[in-house]
């Protein structure tokens, strides 16, 4: 968990007052990284793993950047921060030296309702909602690396609830939840089925690869039907519109509708769907101590940054926080530009072969688009945190609930994504649950309103009188009483990125629930930086990560 800004630094951390900095020895690193975002912290331990000299720098006086968890009463600063007051760097003899700025990624930040008194004992994900398939590479990483050692899971054990014709409906992810579920028609029962005995042919049929069995062969959907776009497979199995929505939306998690293929951003293939759902049904199951298919990091996601953090500093990676880059150093070799180091906010000059930086800093000069084969991604994502006084789904602390486009209003373009903690995964006080909400936008005015249509849809305002906006549920019993919306926070996110040859720039936190596209993101930075090492290798760990038994706590 992140600390506060004005409270003393993590174990690590060699600074000490604002001004003053510590002289790092020695100069010159192999590999420079500034900011300890989840990416950043991730290179920084597969570079040192792989025998790099690294220098970790972080302006902060806590681990995470854009992926921290802090302390509710820190978040209105780090979402609104005051510009830094920075005087231009100083030229230097030998290299051109570039101003560096950090720049606010979040807007349109609206604040409602007043914070509890016990304030300090919330802690806020910048990056919810988002969690971890127990099955998923990010997993896998940390038992790897050692990294799952510093960090405790605890199981998403409500399940996932789909929002459909005004009500929340359990997700029927695997076939004793098709059978147990009592709102599903008996025709709704035996289509789902049927799909779902498809896809896990299909899948174990793929994994058995070269050597599979004619008749495992025979069981794998076709290759005309994997490259169909996933609704009309799923149609061609007759599913029903609310089963497609489950399968789209709750289980393959696509972003946006479907069914506007014309509109859509990313319409989903069936071999996409299908490795999601693979993801997801190897998920469940995978840890005796996880009900479904996801896990969350106690304390919060900002724990994950700090994990791999640690596995760096094992392997010899130097870590200084409160440090601010100043500048940066440029070589002019033959007309072409060359990063070769930067200029600490304590003056002293790092050289480096490789600069990494977090994404929210600018290059005035320098500052790039997004690639071309990225331009149809969404470039925003809006997100709302809140404080409710109950759980939305009886007898469950921690769950996801998914809107699917169109559910909330006919102009609902893209999903709108909704997770439910509680107390016992230490992010908020006994009685209170945290929520968090996202949902990719074009536009900020457009996700904000979907994000406050889905909170209205869920809580009541502690001054309404209950008449307006009530959720029907179908539980057996009267137990259907929104819980009160105590505070809230609605802001928006950028998730573009630059990157160019000598100056990489990792991933920004994007619009999705898990860390699969932001990993793979990393695993390419890693390949420029180290073209000829594994990306850390089991060997790295050390050697108490070998017994992962304890990885889904």
């Amino acid at each position: 968990m992140a600390d506060d800004p004005t409270a003393t630094s993590s174990a690590g951390d060699r600074g000490g007052d604002l001004h003053d900095y510590p002289t790092i020895d020695p100069t010159s690193f192999d590999v420079l990284i500034c900011g300890t975002g989840l990416p950043e912290s991730v290179l920084a331990a597969a570079c040192a793993a792989a025998g790099k000299t690294v220098l970790h720098v972080d302006p902060n006086p806590f681990y995470g950047s854009l992926y921290s968890s802090l302390p509710l009463p820190s978040l209105p600063s780090f979402l609104s921060p005051s510009p830094p007051s920075t005087a231009a760097a100083a030229s230097s003899g030998s290299h051109t030296v570039v101003d560096l700025h950090r720049r606010s990624i979040y807007s349109e930040v609206e604040t409602s309702g007043a914070a509890p008194e016990r304030s300090r004992r919330f802690t806020v994900d910048l990056v919810g909602p988002r969690v971890l398939y127990c099955a998923d590479e990010a997993v896998d990483l940390l038992l790897r690396s050692g990294g799952s050692h510093h960090v405790e899971f605890k199981s998403v054990e409500g399940g996932s609830l789909l929002y459909w014709e005004g009500c929340l409906y359990p997700v029927p992810d695997s076939r004793q939840a098709i059978f147990k579920d009592a709102t599903l028609k008996l025709k709704e029962k035996n289509v789902l089925f049927r799909f779902f005995k498809l896809v896990q042919a299909h899948i174990a049929a793929s994994s058995s690869g070269d050597e599979a069995l004619e008749g495992d062969a025979s069981a794998k959907i076709t290759e005309e039907d994997l490259d169909l776009p996933f609704i009309e497979y799923l149609k061609k199995q007759q599913l029903s519109p609310k089963m497609r929505a489950v399968v789209l939306y709750a289980i393959a998690m696509a972003d946006y509708d479907q069914d506007g293929a014309d509109s859509c951003e990313k319409l989903l293939t069936t071999r996409e769907g299908i490795q999601t759902i693979a993801l997801y049904s190897s998920s469940i199951g995978r840890f005796a101590n996880a009900e479904g298919a996801f896990i969350y990091p106690m304390y919060g996601h900002g724990e994950l940054p700090q994990a791999f953090c640690r596995c760096a500093a094992v392997k010899g990676a130097l870590y200084v926080l409160r440090m601010p880059v100043a500048a940066l150093l440029m070589d002019e070799v033959e007309d072409k530009k060359h990063f070769v180091g930067a200029r600490l906010a304590s003056g002293q000059d790092i050289l480096c072969q490789q600069l990494i930086l977090d994404p929210s800093y600018k290059i005035p000069t320098l500052d790039m688009p997004c690639d071309g084969s990225d331009s149809n991604l969404p470039r925003k994502v809006a997100r709302g945190i809140c404080i409710i006084s109950k759980s939305v789904k009886q007898d469950s602390s921690n769950v996801l609930v998914v809107f699917p486009p169109k559910s909330l209003e006919e102009q609902q373009v893209a999903a709108v994504r909704v997770l439910q903690l509680s107390s016992n995964l230490a992010v908020c006080p006994p009685g209170m649950f945290m929520a968090y909400l996202s949902s990719p936008c074009a536009d900020a005015s457009a996700g904000k309103q979907c994000i406050e249509k889905a909170i209205h849809v869920l809580f009541s305002h502690q001054a309404s009188d209950g008449s307006e906006g009530h959720l029907e549920t179908t539980s057996e019993n009267n137990e259907d009483v929104k819980p009160t919306l105590i505070w809230s926070c609605v802001y928006v996110q950028e998730i573009t990125q630059g990157t160019s040859s000598s100056l990489l720039s990792c991933p920004m936190p994007d619009e999705n629930l898990d860390y699969r596209n932001i990993l793979e993101s990393t695993k390419k930075l890693f390949a420029d930086i180290c073209p000829n090492e594994e990306f850390l290798p089991r060997k790295s760990a050390p050697v108490y990560a070998d017994d992962d038994s304890d990885s889904g706590e």
